[in-house]
C-alpha cells in the first residue's frame, strides 16, 4: 500500500510539473503556438514561458522571458474577460499580425497583392455587443464570459465598447432580474443607434401579460428606442435607425451591423472605390444596405439577400431618402440558388459580402460571367481562408485582385476583415 501511495504522489507531482516553452508563433485564435503543438494563451512569438501541460494547453503561465512586443493591458479585465484575446500585444505587432494572416491564406494558393495600410477602429467605439446575462443570488450579473469559460465576468470598465453600452449594463440586469430563470442565461443584444439604444433578448422566460407589462416598464424607465423578446418586439419609443449614407434605416431586432462606425465606413470607403465606374451593381449579401445605400448615391444597385425583413428595412430606407438612383431588390437564398451567369451579366459591377463561408457557389459564377459587360467585384469578407479560396477562383477565371485593405474594428481580438477589388480587362 505504501509503495502504491508513492507511486501515485509521484505521478501526481509529474502532472503538476512546471515545464518550458518557447513560442514559435501566433496561432488564428491570438494564442501563442510551441512546438507540439502546444497552445499557450496571452504570450507573443519568441516568449520563453513555463507553466503545466493539459494535454496540448499550457496552464498557469508564467512569461520567463517577454516579447519587446508585449505591453501592459489597457483594459483591468483583460485577466479574467474572454472578449479581448490581444491586449497584450501593441498596436503595431497585432496591424501586422491580422495583415500577414491574410497574406499567408492568400500565399497558400499562390496568391500575392498589393496590401494597404490596415485601418483599426479606436477603442471605447464598439456600437453592438451580445452580453451574457445570469440571476444571482442578490440580482443579476451582466457582461461577457471568461476566457474558455461560461462564467459571466462583469465589464464596467470595458475598453471596447462605447460609453453608451458600458452605461446599459444596469439596464440589462434589471431585464435579467425580471425575465430569465434560475439557471438559463440571457443573450442581450445591445445596439447603438440614432435614436437610442436597440434590445434584443433570447432566452428568456416565456412570456405573459403580467411579464410583459413589467419588461415594457424596464424599456419605458431605460428609454430604449425598442425591446424585443425572443419573436415578439415588447416596446417600441421609436424605430431605432442607423445611418448608411444619406438614408436612415431601422435594421430588424438583433441584425447584423457592422462592429463599429469606423469599421464599417473604411468598409464603405473601399467597396466605393472598387466600384467605381460602375454603373449598374448587383450587392450580394446586402443585409440591410451598409454598402447599398451609400453605393446609390453613384450606381443603380440590385440588392440581393435571403432575409426578408432587411430587405424591407432597406427599401422603405431607399424610398425615404434623397437623390438615390434607383435600388431594387430580390430575397433569394444566396447559397442554394446563386445568380446565373445570364443573370450577372446585365452588370458591370458586383459588390460581395458573404458570411465566413465565403460564396464559394456565387463566385463560381461569377467566374463564368467575367466575358460580359463585368469589369469590378468588390468583396468585403471577415474569413481570409474562404476569401483566398474564392479570390483564386476569380484569378483563375482571368480576374485581377487589385489590391486588399485589412479592417480591424474588432480591436484587441484575433478576429480579420478586409475588402478587396478584383477587375478585368477593359
Amino acid at each position: 500500500g505504501r509503495r502504491i501511495g508513492l507511486c501515485v504522489k509521484g505521478y501526481a507531482q509529474y502532472l503538476g510539473r512546471m515545464e518550458e516553452f518557447t513560442i514559435l508563433r501566433m496561432g488564428h485564435q491570438g494564442d501563442g503556438i510551441a512546438e507540439g503543438p502546444v497552445f499557450v494563451p496571452v504570450t507573443l512569438p519568441g516568449e520563453r514561458v513555463t507553466g503545466k501541460l493539459d494535454g496540448n494547453v499550457l496552464r498557469e503561465v508564467r512569461i520567463v522571458t517577454p516579447s519587446d512586443h508585449r505591453v501592459a493591458a489597457p483594459c483591468v479585465h483583460f485577466k479574467t474577460c474572454g472578449g479581448c484575446q490581444l491586449q497584450h500585444a501593441s498596436d503595431g505587432f497585432v496591424a501586422d499580425f491580422k495583415t500577414d494572416v491574410v497574406r499567408n491564406a492568400l500565399s497558400a494558393h499562390g496568391l500575392h497583392t498589393t496590401f494597404r495600410p490596415i485601418q483599426t477602429s479606436p477603442s471605447r467605439s464598439r456600437r453592438r455587443a451580445v452580453f451574457s446575462a445570469r440571476r444571482t443570488k442578490k440580482g443579476a450579473l451582466a457582461g461577457f464570459h471568461a476566457r474558455a469559460s461560461g462564467i459571466v465576468v462583469a465589464v464596467p470598465n470595458c475598453q471596447l465598447l462605447q460609453q453608451e453600452l458600458v452605461a446599459a449594463l444596469p439596464m440589462v440586469e434589471a431585464l435579467t432580474i425580471t425575465g430569465a430563470s434560475r439557471k438559463a442565461e440571457l443573450t442581450v443584444t445591445v445596439i447603438h443607434s440614432e435614436i437610442g439604444l436597440d434590445v434584443s433578448v433570447k432566452g428568456g422566460k416565456l412570456l405573459d401579460q403580467a411579464l410583459r407589462s413589467v419588461l415594457a416598464g424596464h424599456a419605458e424607465t431605460f428609454r430604449l428606442a425598442r425591446l424585443h423578446w425572443d419573436d415578439e418586439t415588447l416596446a417600441m419609443r421609436q424605430p431605432p435607425l442607423q445611418r448608411f449614407g444619406s438614408a436612415l434605416v431601422s435594421p430588424p431586432p438583433g441584425s447584423f451591423l457592422q462592429a463599429t462606425e469606423h469599421g464599417e465606413h473604411a468598409l464603405t470607403a473601399a467597396v466605393m472605390e472598387a466600384i467605381t465606374g460602375a454603373r449598374r451593381v448587383v450587392d450580394l449579401f446586402c443585409g440591410s444596405g451598409t454598402f447599398t445605400l451609400p453605393m446609390a448615391q453613384q450606381a443603380e444597385i440590385h440588392a440581393v439577400d435571403s432575409i426578408d425583413t432587411m430587405l424591407k428595412a432597406l427599401d422603405h430606407g431607399w424610398r425615404q431618402a434623397d437623390g438615390l438612383k434607383k435600388v431594387s431588390h430580390e430575397t433569394r437564398d444566396l447559397f442554394r440558388r446563386p445568380l446565373l451567369t445570364e443573370e450577372l451579366r446585365r452588370f458591370d459591377g458586383i459588390v460581395l459580402d458573404p458570411p465566413r463561408a465565403g460564396a464559394e457557389a456565387q463566385i463560381a459564377t461569377i467566374a463564368a460571367a467575367r466575358a460580359g459587360a463585368l469589369r469590378r467585384v468588390a468583396y468585403v469578407s471577415c474569413n481570409p481562408v474562404t476569401f483566398a479560396r474564392d479570390a483564386a477562383v476569380l484569378i483563375a477565371a482571368g480576374f485581377t485582385l487589385d489590391w486588399v485593405q485589412v479592417v480591424d474594428q474588432f480591436r484587441w481580438s484575433a478576429h480579420v476583415e478586409l475588402a478587396a477589388q478584383f477587375s478585368t480587362p477593359a
